[in-house]
């Protein structure tokens, strides 16, 4: 494939073809990149299981660091039209990302990063990779190795962010099972928001997740139960025992 690094190139000059509110739109690479620092990360296609489980969603969540550590915008692209990227968008994690539709491949091809997937029945499309591009010039680029498949080692989130401050601490995130009109769930959900912590709220219920699936997850049967990072917690009380320390 013999994918290149163009750390300390410009960007390709592409207009991009965008619809937004039911109305066509052309989108610059000048619009996207002048004047700002813009995190980028290009994927095979929308929808594919590694771009929606994990680059994403992880980009998504980690925006207010980046915007700490002076990134004005992220950026996902992938060489899909523009419906496809909008269903995307409605579809994932992805409120403070712009998905722009590369639609005819022009910039990925200026880019070096336009592959071949048509084993895949996918055609052409983005090899997998992210970069950090200063006013339009890029800077740092994390391309993921030509090895057989779709490698995810280098392109994702943390290592940009690494990139950017290797002291940045990325903020915890919880997930709390609750109940509708549950005391102690209100009580929890105070005390995460007072500590900073974002959290996912998964509600008990006969229409969704049930007292058997916190049974499962959690071995417990009461609310809330609270997991910080993956670490089990527990309910209230243990929550704030935790967070004391």
């Amino acid at each position: 494939m013999a994918l290149v690094n163009k750390e300390g190139q410009k960007v390709p000059a592409v207009t991009f073809r965008t619809r937004q509110n039911d109305e066509w739109v052309n989108v610059t690479t000048d619009e996207l990149f002048k004047g700002k620092t813009v995190a980028v990360f290009s994927l095979p296609g929308a929808f594919t299981p590694t771009c929606s489980s994990s680059h994403l969603p992880r980009f998504n969540e980690l925006a207010a660091v980046f915007k700490e550590n002076g990134v004005d915008d992220i950026i996902c692209m992938s060489v899909n039209d523009t419906f496809v990227m909008n269903a995307w968008a409605e579809d994932q994690e992805s409120d403070n990302v712009t998905l722009i539709p590369d639609g005819n491949g022009e910039f990925t091809e200026g880019m070096g990063m336009l592959v071949d997937k048509t084993d895949l029945g996918f055609g052409m499309r983005s090899w997998r990779y992210s970069m950090l591009v200063k006013d339009g010039v890029i800077d740092k680029m994390f391309i993921e190795p030509e090895v057989p498949g779709d490698p995810f080692e280098v392109s994702d989130a943390d290592t940009m962010l690494a990139y950017i401050n290797p002291e940045a601490k990325p903020p915890r995130v919880a997930t709390i099972f609750t109940k509708p009109g549950c005391p102690f769930c209100a009580k929890a959900k105070i005390m995460l928001n007072a500590n900073g912590i974002s959290f996912e709220e998964i509600t008990i219920s006969n229409h969704g997740p049930s007292s058997r699936t916190l049974r499962a997850v959690a071995q417990a049967s009461t609310v809330p139960q609270v997991f910080i990072e993956g670490e089990f917690i527990g309910g209230s009380d243990d929550l704030e025992v935790f967070l004391a320390k």
